[in-house]
């Protein structure tokens, strides 16, 4: 009987009362505890608010990691404002070009383990110079809890949704929520059209691995060899249609990103060494610094 009277109390309740205690404030609190916890990220990417604009008309280069960079001279961007992203610090030349920005994107666990990400951090840190770093916000817990990047500037992305079906053409906007994607090259585009840049390069951008039948990159892995759930451990592709339906995806991604950049006269260029993205114009990355060719364009 005694496990009957709260029921009872409840059925006695005047509608309003009962509606207000056992509908009502829990929606709220419901709703309060989500603002809460996305409080925190987007007090994140609200400090990103400098940044806007930093690069206005000037270009950039953004230096990925496929195998194409191997037969491209890099020393030539040199003095240019390069991103580089996820292990790209291992190239040979990376010192020498000191690229200002260095994106990894959110970070799927599972094969990667936290104890893994904590010591691909501490060797990308004392290998990136000065670069500022951009993370998503998942990985700030881990960056604060470790005291990972000690005395390098951290800034951090949120990501909602997908590019593919972002609504609009307006510039995304790093200050809030911005689309997730499938590739780090349109992360580095997102926030590279934020700051203004007004000509975008791409490099290293191979996407071929559907045609080559491996995933590699231009370097050999170190704290990460073997992590990659896609492929075995030599690089091989596991599965054909998973690469395919993750390629669809990524290509729709790049379609949206440069309908957004057109809109924004914003010009991405391709000058990876072959490859298999047909988005963007091609360019040789040698005729940006023909002597004849005065470096393309002022590098401002």
């Amino acid at each position: 009987m005694l496990n009957q009277i709260p029921k009872l109390l409840r059925g006695a309740m005047p509608h309003a009362l009962h509606d207000y205690l056992y509908v009502t404030r829990p929606a709220r609190e419901r709703a309060r505890a989500e603002a809460a916890r996305m409080a925190h990220p987007l007090q994140l990417a609200a400090r990103n608010a400098d940044l806007r604009g930093r690069h206005a008309g000037e270009r950039c280069f953004i230096l990925c990691n496929g195998p194409s960079v191997k037969l491209q001279d890099i020393t030539c961007l040199r003095g240019e404002k390069v991103f580089s992203v996820s292990s790209g610090y291992h190239h040979r030349d990376y010192a020498l070009i000191r690229p200002l920005y260095h994106c990894v994107p959110q970070i799927t666990y599972g094969v990667m383990t936290r104890e893994d990400v904590v010591r691909w951090f501490r060797e990308m840190d004392t290998r990136l110079g000065s670069a500022t770093l951009f993370l998503n916000h998942t990985e700030e817990a881990l960056v604060r809890d470790e005291g990972l990047f000690a005395g390098r500037e951290v800034r951090y992305t949120v990501f909602s949704g997908d590019l593919a079906a972002y609504p609009g053409n307006a510039k995304p906007d790093i200050t809030g929520p911005i689309p997730g994607v499938q590739s780090v090259p349109l992360m580095c585009i997102m926030i590279a059209m934020y700051m203004g840049f007004r000509r975008i390069y791409l490099l290293g951008t191979d996407h071929d691995s559907f045609r080559t039948g491996d995933y590699k990159y231009f370097y050999e892995p170190t704290v990460l060899k073997g992590k990659d759930f896609s492929t075995t451990s030599d690089g091989t592709v596991t599965s054909l249609f998973d690469e395919l339906t993750g390629l669809a995806t990524l290509w729709r991604q790049y379609r949206r990103i440069k309908e957004i950049a057109a809109s924004s006269g914003v010009e991405i260029v391709n000058a990876t060494a072959g490859g298999a993205l047909d988005e963007f114009p091609r360019i040789d990355l040698r005729e940006l610094f023909r002597p004849e060719a005065g470096g393309a364009e002022p590098r401002r």
